[in-house]
């Protein structure tokens, strides 16, 4: 697994990065953050220690859906489902589907933290 890099800016600072980059201003490094979260307690909030210890379960047990996931952690599938959808839009988890399941993979297993 590998370490993910997370930054903290304004909104509005990452709105003018995003637009330097897409004008081909800036061009970012391979250690730059690639997730961007616009306040501490939102990043307190996504990675508290519940969802990383869930996070941890994703890479050991590798759940082969939702359901499975509830089993090993015993929470409900709906409350799994919402924080994996929130976990998924900050690019922490992929959520693959296939037919009828939908299988948790966890992008990263370490976190390095910069506060801009």
């Amino acid at each position: 697994m590998k370490k993910m890099v997370i930054g903290i800016a304004s909104q509005q600072a990452i709105r003018a990065r995003a637009l330097d980059i897409a004008r081909g201003d800036h061009r970012p490094r391979a250690d730059e953050p690639k997730v961007w979260f616009t306040s501490m307690r939102l990043l307190a909030e996504v990675l508290s220690d519940d969802n990383r210890a869930l996070l941890r379960v994703i890479r050991e047990q590798k759940p082969e859906s939702l359901t499975q996931l509830a089993e090993f952690t015993g929470r409900a599938p709906s409350n799994l489902s919402r924080t994996l959808k929130t976990m998924e839009r900050y690019g922490l988890v992929e959520m693959q589907r296939d037919l009828r399941t939908v299988r948790p993979v966890a992008k990263a297993s370490e976190f390095v933290i910069r506060a801009v």
